[in-house]
């Protein structure tokens, strides 16, 4: 199950949408700010299918 989702970025604060597939459980990945573009580590916790919890993070942390 894909869900839309908006992260925080934590360089530059400005909100952005991304999506993220509650099917394949436990998740952590590293995107792109869409306005920055520096990474950040993404953390999606999924139970059964259900997107439960999400983290973003600075890459250097």
């Amino acid at each position: 199950m894909i869900e839309i989702i908006n992260i925080d970025c934590p360089y530059c604060g400005e909100v952005f949408e991304t999506t993220a597939d509650c099917s394949a459980g436990d998740q952590e990945y590293i995107e792109d700010c869409q306005v920055c573009c520096r990474p950040i580590v993404i953390t999606l916790h999924v139970s059964d299918t259900t997107l439960v919890n999400v983290e973003a993070r600075r890459d250097d942390e």
